[in-house]
């Protein structure tokens, strides 16, 4: 186990041992995700910017107004359901 210390910010330091596990170098990002109870912290290899242009339209041009109904009765049915 490794540990750090909380800082009055909420900072801490990433101890050497772990950024080197993760590969992570400085400027680098991360993101913590809480998954069956824990949080863990893993390293970001690209940024939004990066995955521009990944997914592919459906349609052209796309309708994003039917893009927004569809979103919004989605949410309603999981809101429901819950």
């Amino acid at each position: 186990m490794i540990g750090s210390k909380l800082t009055s910010k909420g900072q801490t330091t990433i101890p050497k041992e772990i950024r080197e596990y993760l590969g992570l170098q400085p400027g680098d990002r991360v993101v913590f995700l809480r998954k069956d109870g824990q949080v863990v912290l893993q390293g970001v290899n690209e940024t939004f910017l990066d995955l521009r242009g990944r997914v592919k339209a459906r349609h052209r041009p796309e309708d994003f107004e039917h893009i927004r109904h569809q979103t919004k009765r989605r949410v309603a049915q999981k809101v429901a359901r819950d």
